[in-house]
């Protein structure tokens, strides 16, 4: 099995096209991303023909669980397309997945509201996805269809090559059974976000003040006022992640403001355990320090791993901006 090795801040994935191959990709996620005897990765990232966008992408995780949301993944999977031309060809001949759950809960493909349509709106720029300053700049836009829905990924080339990878992250959501998290909430049918902001939970000796945010996947957010280096990730992120008021488990962020411009975090993926850098991970971020009042709308995320830039406009989706490279090739022969 032919793979490529990818990595977007640090995060870094394992890339399998599954056009000849159609293992159990939990087991091979398990295998393949061990660090000791296996490739390493933070995770695997199954790439599949799709009725819906140009690509499918399926996540999963070391512990051989499927993440629903990956930004990181999403920019390091349109490099790896756009640098094997597989746009021209798409990826044909794949046999579908098995073991997924399948199908995929998209809106209907002939539903004028649907996400389809909406993500594609014309073949021209779409200016409320470019960020300021770049509407002159050469772009090419890639759906991706995965477990949270279409994702969008916009390619902004310079002289030709690809200079910046933007990803639309879809909208956060706040509601409880979105994250999913077990808290009491007032009656009605109005989403009120308060009780997802500051909720006070005790892990070992620690008060956190819990910030609870769906990026298409579960994220917890607690902000400190000191260097997030000092914050003991290692010892509380298993505790939080496995709460018992996340019924699926929980992504956990820990963030300290240092500007209204710059976030610095770290974070303790589900299924993974720390990793140097999470695309929905600072987007959950910005998300909450936005509606916190700390920052302004386009904000530097600085992780371990590198930067990561987010735009919100507290109305639409949330923007991801980020590196993606190709580290190495190679044939996997287990």
């Amino acid at each position: 099995m032919n793979f490529t090795k990818v990595q977007g801040a640090g995060n870094d994935f394992i890339l399998v096209e599954a056009s000849e191959v159609n293992p159990d990709w939990s087991q091979m996620a398990v295998a393949m991303c061990d660090r000791h005897f296996g490739i390493g990765a933070d995770g695997l990232l199954v790439l599949l023909p799709s009725h819906l966008a140009d690509f499918q992408m399926h996540i999963f995780n070391p512990d051989g669980s499927e993440a629903e949301a990956c930004g990181n993944g999403l920019r390091c999977l349109a490099k790896y397309v756009i640098d094997k031309g597989l746009l021209s060809r798409k990826i044909e001949g794949a046999k579908p997945l098995q073991n997924l759950s399948l199908p995929l809960s998209f809106k209907g493909e002939g539903d004028k509201g649907g996400e389809v349509d909406r993500v594609r709106k014309s073949n021209g720029v779409d200016k409320e996805f470019l960020g300021k300053g770049l509407a002159d700049t050469e772009t090419q836009e890639i759906l991706v269809e995965t477990v949270a829905g279409i994702r969008k990924v916009r390619i902004y080339r310079a002289r030709g090559k690809p200079a910046k990878i933007q990803v639309g992250m879809g909208e956060p959501k706040f509601r409880a059974e979105d994250i999913p998290v077990v808290i009491e909430l007032g009656k009605g049918d109005l989403v009120d976000i308060k009780p997802m902001l500051s909720y006070s939970i005790t892990v070992g000796s620690k008060e956190l003040l819990l910030n609870f945010v769906s990026m298409g996947n579960p994220h917890a957010i607690y902000f400190g006022q000191y260097p997030v280096s000092d914050f003991p990730l290692s010892q509380l992120g298993p505790e939080v992640e496995q709460h018992k008021m996340f019924p699926n488990r929980v992504n956990f962020e820990v963030a300290n403001v240092i500007s209204r411009r710059q976030i610095e975090a770290r974070v303790w993926e589900r299924g993974v355990g720390e990793t140097l850098a999470c695309g929905s991970g600072a987007c959950a971020v910005a998300v909450a320090a936005q509606l916190l009042g700390y920052i302004d709308n386009k904000v530097d995320v600085k992780l371990p791993g590198g930067i990561l830039e987010v735009e919100w406009d507290k109305v639409g989706e949330v923007l991801l901006g980020g590196p993606a490279e190709i580290v190495f090739t190679g044939e996997w022969s287990r």
